[in-house]
């Protein structure tokens, strides 16, 4: 993500290969979505998919305007201001490749108050010459499953093909629906585009819906496949609508030189784009992405994003089985990931960073409060796959929240100053112990086993030597972890049958199961 103040841009996160493949750019993702300012916030993710040429990202950069804009209902701006953001031109090659997202979310507030994050995706573009009808369905698929608000941008009409590409959805959505009773889908939008009939249908919402209405008619003529498409289609969406746009005038559709000034743009044409970006991007029809009827937030996308794009890299596209196999799963991870997150935020409170150092039994202590509350969290959030499907992760959490609780331990231990002094401390008790015994046996007479002693003394003054000098240049250090691993021995050998000691090792103490 950029940082604050700079130029923000678009970054590619889906990528696609030479080969017909699609890989996930997890880094420009992560960069993304697990910004601080982004991560545990609430998203909406607005997309464009459709056929290339047709002007997505050309839409797209209304939305930027508007969301960049600090002049109110009159962000339309300048008319000799260029349009900018993600990138387009003219001419008949395709420009956008894979999926990207513009690199800077939009902080936004939501009716109820509670601030979220506005992510804008921007799609390769449909039925080119270099792409396949998978690459083609990949993209339309990977986009509409990540979305809440999907515009499919379509020319002149709502043609049966249009409706065709919606055909693997609506099975998904079937099976979704008959497994967690939601609608697995939320916003579709249609947009079409230099809309050639206003005198049927006015340019706007209101003609749209009044095509749309007409175009999702179910007769007794139509192919029962047509009609099953249909009548699912509505029942996979929260919500279906449409928009029709007027032509944007011959400059911008002819002229080589057109850089996006709205002086070169039909007054028409303004009118309706403004209308359009304002009423999606209104406080009141913000829609959060959900996914089985929970809020999804930066973190947990990054989740889906990686469980949709494993899916589609094989060389069919998948049954509507493996992709709702691949959001139950992508939904368990999420929700592992936010009760770990939770548990190690509480225990940061506790025991992390500047924090002192606390006896083994109350860390413990802790670590059993948070344990449980990072359990209750997970068992608390709606999931996919059933119960059994889900033991799978619970699993998963309690041996990584294992994990960060052993590092935790060493970490609390570090800060202990005597754990720090404990082996120069354990060698100096024997040679104190030695010295009284050797001169103890001098008096006795018993000179060869005082001479033993001394000897053996001076070399433990030798070994004091050799762990300072280790401690303090990092040479050899593993000659310092064998002292220390002595030490400690010697130091459990002088407490055993005691209670426990003020700082044992971090791995000597771990939680009750």
């Amino acid at each position: 993500m950029a940082e604050i103040g700079a130029p923000a841009f678009s970054l590619q996160v889906v990528v696609a290969e030479d080969d017909h493949t699609f890989t996930l750019n997890e880094s420009a993702l992560e960069k993304i979505l697990l910004d601080r300012r982004v991560r545990d916030k609430k998203v909406i993710v607005i997309s464009v998919a459709g056929a290339y040429r047709k002007g997505k990202s050309f839409l797209l950069d209304f939305f930027l305007r508007c969301l960049n804009s600090k002049s109110g209902n009159e962000w339309l701006g300048d008319g000799d201001q260029p349009l900018k953001g993600f990138p387009w031109r003219g001419g008949s090659e395709r420009n956008t490749t894979g999926i990207l997202m513009w690199s800077e979310p939009f902080n936004v507030a939501l009716p109820n108050g509670e601030q979220a994050c506005v992510l804008l995706m921007d799609t390769q573009g449909a039925f080119d010459s270099q792409s396949t009808v998978k690459d083609c369905a990949t993209v339309f698929a990977l986009s509409t499953m990540l979305s809440s608000v999907q515009i499919y941008n379509i020319m002149s009409n709502i043609q049966e093909d249009d409706l065709q590409h919606l055909q693997l959805f609506t099975e998904y959505g079937r099976l979704a629906m008959e497994a967690s009773k939601t609608k697995p889908f939320q916003h579709l939008h249609f947009m079409v585009r230099d809309w050639p009939f206003p005198y049927q249908y006015e340019y706007g919402s209101e003609g749209g819906e009044q095509l749309l209405d007409k175009r999702l008619q179910v007769n007794d003529a139509q192919h029962p496949e047509l009609q099953q498409l249909r009548n699912h289609l509505r029942s996979c969406f929260e919500k279906i609508g449409c928009f029709l746009m007027p032509h944007p005038g011959l400059t911008v559709a002819s002229h080589p030189q057109f850089d996006g000034k709205l002086a070169d743009i039909e007054d028409d044409f303004k009118v309706h784009v403004k209308e359009f970006v304002s009423s999606v991007l209104s406080a009141n029809n913000l829609i959060v992405k959900e996914i089985n009827g929970s809020p999804i937030t930066g973190r947990e996308l990054v989740e889906y994003f990686k469980a949709y794009v494993k899916i589609y890299q094989g060389n069919e596209l998948p049954e509507p089985k493996s992709m709702l196999q691949a959001t139950s799963e992508a939904n368990n991870l999420s929700a592992v990931a936010s009760a770990k997150d939770l548990y190690i935020r509480e225990m940061e409170k506790i025991c992390g960073g500047s924090k002192p150092y606390l006896s083994p039994d109350l860390l413990n202590s802790e670590n059993l409060r948070c344990r449980k509350e990072a359990f209750d969290l997970f068992h608390s959030t709606r999931k996919m796959g059933g119960e059994e499907f889900s033991r799978i992760y619970l699993t998963q959490l309690e041996e990584e929240i294992e994990v960060s609780y052993d590092s935790l331990l060493k970490h609390n231990a570090a800060k202990n100053i005597y754990t720090g002094f404990r082996t120069p401390l354990v060698i100096f008790a024997a040679v104190v112990v030695l010295y009284i015994l050797s001169a103890l046996v001098g008096a006795m007479g018993l000179e060869a086993i005082g001479n033993l002693l001394n000897l053996v003394m001076l070399s433990l003054l030798g070994v004091v030597a050799a762990w300072t000098y280790t401690r303090a240049t990092g040479n050899y250090p593993e000659v310092g972890k064998t002292i220390d691993g002595v030490a400690a021995f010697v130091h459990g050998l002088m407490h055993s049958g005691s209670a426990s000691p003020a700082a044992p090792p971090a791995d000597a103490t771990k939680k009750n199961q």
